[in-house]
């Protein structure tokens, strides 16, 4: 849930999933549609069908309990490098290498002197990253939760409160002067009028109905973009046409 959405806004549905799903079995014997409605607002909703996915795999390959193994996690549905990484980390106490943004950022400036990491991580970078976390295990998942939570909460992406920061007497990019960023532009994602606002607007209908959406119901400016927006989530899943109209799969 946490990925590409704000602990702000993941906290309270979070609580409500642990409560309705508690357990890898629980959630895999779950109807899909209450679990897209469980998921809300969150937005990125293929996120909630590959976690479900996630579950039923646990269930079938690992009696419901999750594997402590890496190579086990990732071979689970919608699982890449960085969630395994994380569960490796945060759940198990292992040493890995977690690389969110936040913690990106934080090595960027400390270690690089830049105010941003690249766009994309590279393999040189990894290959630094792992210079920084400690050798064992316990101090390795805590080292990995602090970096993440001073990139979240002090060396934000705006505004950073170096006076607060603990590293700051160590910080490349503040005893430079916190020059500018001198990469490509930051040009933030789009909303207006996107695809992702259509099919978030029909996934909405959707989660809020009981019964078939029929199409005329839905409100759209632009027909033919709601018509690709509808084949799009029928593609990936998340909805299924009826006669009588859209609905969630069941």
């Amino acid at each position: 849930m946490l990925q590409q959405t704000p602990a702000a806004r993941v906290e309270g549905t979070w609580l409500a999933w642990m409560e309705h799903w508690p357990t890898p079995a629980a959630l895999a014997a779950a109807s899909t549609a209450d679990v897209l409605r469980a998921w809300g607002r969150l937005g990125y909703p293929r996120r909630a069908l590959r976690l479900q996915e996630a579950a039923r795999a646990v269930v079938e390959r690992h009696d419901g309990e999750l594997p402590e193994s890496e190579d086990a996690l990732l071979a689970l549905p919608g699982v890449g490098s960085y969630t395994a990484a994380a569960v490796m980390a945060f759940a198990f106490g292992r040493r890995s290498l977690v690389l969110d943004v936040n913690v990106r950022r934080v090595l960027a400036r400390v270690d690089g002197g830049v105010e941003h990491p690249a766009r994309t991580e590279t393999a040189a970078e990894r290959r630094r990253a792992w210079v920084f976390v400690p050798d064992g295990d316990r101090e390795a998942a805590t080292w990995s939760a602090a970096a993440m939570e001073l990139g979240a909460t002090v060396c934000t992406a705006r505004n950073p409160d170096c006076d607060r920061c603990p590293v700051a007497g160590h910080c490349s990019w503040l005893a430079l002067g916190r020059p500018d960023w001198e990469g490509p532009p930051r040009v933030g994602q789009a909303w207006e009028g996107t695809d992702r606002q259509c099919r978030g607007r029909i996934m909405a209908a959707l989660r809020s109905a009981h019964v078939p959406v029929p199409v005329a119901d839905l409100t759209w400016p632009d027909r033919e973009q709601l018509r690709r927006c509808i084949t799009s989530l029928v593609d990936d899943g998340l909805a299924e046409s009826l006669d009588e109209g859209l609905t969630l799969p069941r």
